[in-house]
């Protein structure tokens, strides 16, 4: 049984590490989030020593380290851009870290983490929880077998609601969050690119605040894809049965379905963390580039070969602010 800490265990996604971390039977032992709604808690750790505080919370792991109770891993739920300095902390305490994607916002960053590892002697890993989805791997393994020339027509649409919350939070700010394609895309790019390969031309069509469509031309794939967290963009079909998120993969023009059995990919993803066989932060560095690039790119416009979704009329920023 190891021991772990939280950071950002009031986070929208804390409560699937907390889940892992229960179901690979493993306690929790000190926590930390600036906000106090954690009930969440009381579902899976109850006694956890809680800070809001990161001075007391720090304190506290130290104290442990030196009653040889020392944190083991630390997973890390915070806000994208605090990913790079609470992955720094976790490894100087001692441990092995497990951070949430993006596990940084820029791919040099990933360089200065190899170097804290160098240094700690402990590892980073992070969440590329696709990787580990039956349906993907099966799809990568049929790419791998097939033709060794082919290049194959990708189509990616994910559509994923959000209301006027999100700019108001960190994630609306793109210093912040990264923007639409880090956001809610990061782990998308990272399938796309373990399957087809490497990227060899990205081109961005239309960018906003609420959405990014473009191309991204792998080894052995053409990718249009087309992100929104804009309602409006749902297909009519799908608002009407009240459903608020949109997701579709086609390849060469036939649907490849993976809605199904996102569940318990966390705890895969610590299963096999626990076992030494989780994804490095190295092994992010290409969908981190590709976000990177992305978010830096000036859209193009509508010309070439765009996602068809890309024609939706540009909608103003809900609280006047611009691009």
């Amino acid at each position: 049984m190891k021991n772990f800490a939280i950071i950002g265990v009031g986070g929208y996604v804390a409560p699937r590490h907390l889940k892992a971390i229960k179901e690979t039977g493993n306690r929790l032992v000190s926590a930390y989030d600036k906000s106090d709604s954690v009930g969440i808690m009381d579902s899976y750790f109850p006694e956890t020593a809680f800070f809001t505080e990161q001075e007391l919370f720090d304190r506290h792991n130290s104290l442990l380290k030196g009653r040889g109770q020392a944190i083991d891993y630390v997973s890390v739920c915070t806000p994208n851009y605090l990913h790079d300095a609470h992955t720094r902390y976790g490894l100087r305490l001692g441990a092995d870290v497990i951070c949430e994607k993006p596990v940084v916002l820029n791919p040099w960053n990933i360089d200065g983490l190899e170097r804290v590892e160098k240094e700690t002697g402990h590892k980073a890993y992070t969440i590329l929880q696709l990787r580990l989805h039956p349906s993907v791997v099966a799809l990568r393994e049929k790419i791998l077998n097939g033709p060794e020339n082919k290049v194959y027509d990708v189509d990616l649409t994910y559509i994923t609601s959000r209301g006027n919350w999100y700019y108001a939070s960190w994630k609306g700010d793109i210093h912040k969050s990264g923007g639409v394609a880090t956001n809610i895309g990061v782990h998308f790019y990272d399938m796309l690119s373990w399957i087809f390969g490497d990227v060899k031309r990205s081109v961005v069509h239309v960018a906003s605040h609420d959405r990014v469509a473009g191309m991204l031309e792998l080894e052995k794939a053409r990718v249009r894809y087309f992100l929104s967290i804009n309602s409006e963009h749902l297909p009519a079909e799908v608002r009407s049965k009240g459903q608020r998120t949109y997701r579709t993969l086609f390849v060469d023009g036939n649907a490849f379905e993976f809605s199904e059995g996102f569940t318990e990919l966390h705890t895969k993803s610590y299963e096999n963390i626990l076992a030494g066989r989780g994804f490095s932060i190295s092994e992010a560095r290409k969908c981190i580039q590709i976000v990177h690039d992305i978010r830096n790119s000036q859209p193009v416009g509508l010309q070439g070969d765009y996602h068809p979704l890309a024609r939706q009329p540009l909608t103003p920023h809900p609280f006047g602010w611009t691009n």
